[in-house]
């Protein structure tokens, strides 16, 4: 890659678009924060003015309680809590008779902050529950089913394997009415499918509609939990299109379409919750814990469904609890893949490089190897075997400018600082040598595409999770084996070695591409690639340290391919004869050329009169 005049200005571009980006997102998460602590402060004055009314109250509900409370009327006598464990290949799913539902999951295959397997859905927050009626006629109430205590059934496992449980709620009266949980547990799945069945659903539920709350935290999976956060959104799929939002944008969504299903995804980890006849519509909200709380989001989605009419009715949901994994996703085909950033927003234009270049080829790689370190330098071997023709077009600009820089010089010795005429003979200089001055920025423009694409696909495979490669723990998060024990502005409390060899290979390359480039008078434009490196360390210093191990191998590749191609496939001798040869041809010049030319003479007017003026 040459860094003429053009190149810069491509890197300038790069870097213009990656800071836009990371300072929208930053300043949008400091600013929801804030308003989110001003709204707990409020919060928590109007809570202290109200608790001296709230305990008096209190007293005289406790009375009232005992009379009408919901698990004394619906529900087991025995109230205590009672744990069971289903367990397949990938996961163990404890439920919980208190409210017939899933307590928790623990991933097999993924491993926690504190080595143990990864646990979603397991806090007391998290929770599916839903309002029915509980009393009798002459003493009509409402609960949720959360709070009520199922009797547990037994588990039946099925010839192929497929593991059901079922929970059931009744009354104490002489109703008839009855609720059954039932959960289906299959082979070699995350997936769960959940089946309300009831009886007398007309008399426990208003006008057929059932009212559902579904809370879920994402607990902390990773070692930097702000960046976690950064890369949260929640998902959803409405009247059958999809669509997200990252958590630290907004802080709710309002529901007034179909809704087939709605989800949080995390960084490498996916909470959903289906609806498979598809929710009426409904809400959802989510707030950001401090980072203290070791949560990265708690969400509250209140869904409308509306169940079939009759005496005995079935509701059917799914939920799943597993991995941001677009294979297992995109099985289900129901869009649960297109909530992983392989390209979203103003850089979807990615997605379909990850979909079905880069990801393609890192899995063959990496079931190949076992070892997902070699996988992404046989990944960057392959990249750089694809984007060879525009490299190799890059490196023949340069070798033209270079065959012309004696000729520059002169030019600048006539001309002196009188930078305007010395533009306008560069350029008939260029013309007549037949040399595209662009000629080694468009192939580094064309090549933004796949470092976007890149930097997608690292903060997303589930593969490099902890992974571990040389001295790096894990090639989803930075690599710091050098801490500094304090916090530095911009660069953190840490210094990834991945990122030092990025950097200076980069440097590297900007040294010796400046040396195959022309002299460049102005400073700005001769400084500004060794600039890059500096701003990439302190870019590069919080990315997955597989994204600056690439980013490393491919500077190596780089470096290697320029010496070669310089100095074995480019014949500089004939570049200089098919110069000649060019400047013998009739020239004619473009529409824009002209206009150009147009431009710089009238300057050039402009500017001699400003000086005779002056006399």
């Amino acid at each position: 890659m040459k860094f003429d005049r053009n190149t810069v200005l491509g890197f300038l571009i790069l870097a213009a678009l990656f800071f836009g980006y990371f300072y929208y997102t930053n300043k949008e998460q400091s600013a929801y924060r804030k308003k989110k602590l001003q709204e707990q402060a409020k919060n928590d004055s109007i809570r202290l003015a109200k608790k001296p009314v709230e305990d008096s109250i209190a007293k005289v509900q406790d009375s009232i309680i005992k009379v009408t409370n919901p698990a004394v009327l619906f529900g087991e006598a025995d109230t205590a809590e009672k744990l069971l464990t289903l367990q397949n290949e990938l996961a163990k799913f404890t439920f919980s008779n208190k409210g017939g539902q899933i307590k928790k999951v623990e991933l097999k295959n993924f491993k926690g902050q504190d080595s143990l397997p990864v646990k979603m859905t397991a806090g007391d927050f998290d929770g599916i529950s839903y309002t029915i009626n509980t009393g009798t006629s002459a003493l009509q109430k409402t609960a949720e089913t959360g709070s009520l205590f199922f009797s547990a059934g037994d588990t039946v496992t099925l010839a192929d394997g497929t593991k059901k449980i079922s929970f059931t709620l009744t009354p104490l009266d002489s109703s008839g009415r009855s609720i059954t949980h039932e959960f289906v547990i299959k082979p070699n799945e995350y997936l769960v499918d959940f089946t309300i069945k009831m009886t007398g659903a007309d008399n426990l539920l208003n006008q057929g509609t059932m009212n559902l709350t579904w809370k879920y935290a994402a607990a902390q999976q990773e070692s930097d939990i702000s960046y976690e956060k950064q890369n949260t959104q929640v998902g959803y799929v409405k009247d059958g299109s999809f669509d997200y939002h990252t958590i630290a944008r907004k802080s709710s969504r309002v529901f007034d379409e179909s809704v087939n299903w709605i989800g949080i995804r995390q960084r490498f980890f996916y909470g959903i919750l289906i609806a498979k006849n598809n929710f009426s519509f409904g809400a959802m909200e989510w707030t950001i814990p401090p980072d203290t709380a070791k949560t990265v989001v708690n969400s509250t989605a209140n869904m409308k469904l509306t169940v079939p009419a009759g005496s005995a009715s079935e509701v059917s949901f799914s939920m799943y609890y597993g991995p941001s994994d677009y294979h297992i996703l995109k099985k289900y085909g129901m869009k649960f893949e297109k909530l992983i950033n392989l390209g979203q927003g103003p850089y979807q234009f990615v997605r379909p490089i990850n979909k079905f270049l880069v990801l393609p080829i890192f899995d063959l790689f990496n079931n190949l190897t076992k070892n997902p370190g070699l996988a992404i330098v046989l990944l960057t071997l392959i990249i750089r075997l694809l984007i060879s023709p525009l490299t190799y077009k890059s490196y023949l600009s340069g070798a033209k400018m270079k065959a012309l820089r004696p000729e520059i010089s002169k030019l600048k010795e006539k001309l002196g600082d009188d930078r305007q005429a010395l533009s306008m003979e560069q350029m008939k200089l260029f013309r007549e040598a037949g040399v595209n001055p662009l000629g080694g920025c468009i192939p580094a423009l064309l090549q933004i595409p796949i470092f976007f694409a890149l930097f997608s696909f690292f903060n997303s495979e589930p593969a490099l999770r902890g992974a571990e490669f040389l001295w790096a723990n894990d090639l989803a998060a930075y690599d710091d084996p050098i801490k500094f024990g304090f916090h530095i502005p911009l660069l953190g409390s840490h210094l990834s070695l991945f990122n030092i060899l990025a950097c200076a290979t980069s440097f590297l390359i900007s040294w010796y591409s400046m040396s195959m480039t022309p002299d460049q008078s102005n400073p700005v434009l001769k400084y500004m690639p060794y600039i890059f490196p500096v701003f990439l360390l302190f870019f590069f210093n919080r990315l997955p340290s597989g994204l600056t191990w690439y980013y490393t191998v491919s500077n190596l590749i780089t470096l290697a391919l320029q010496f070669v191609i310089q100095n074995y496939i480019i014949d500089h001798n004939k570049i200089l004869a098919k110069i000649e040869e060019n400047r013998k041809k009739p020239k004619t010049k473009s529409k824009w050329q002209e206009r150009l030319e147009q431009v710089q003479e009238q300057q050039k007017k402009m500017k001699e009169a400003q000086q005779r003026n002056r006399r």
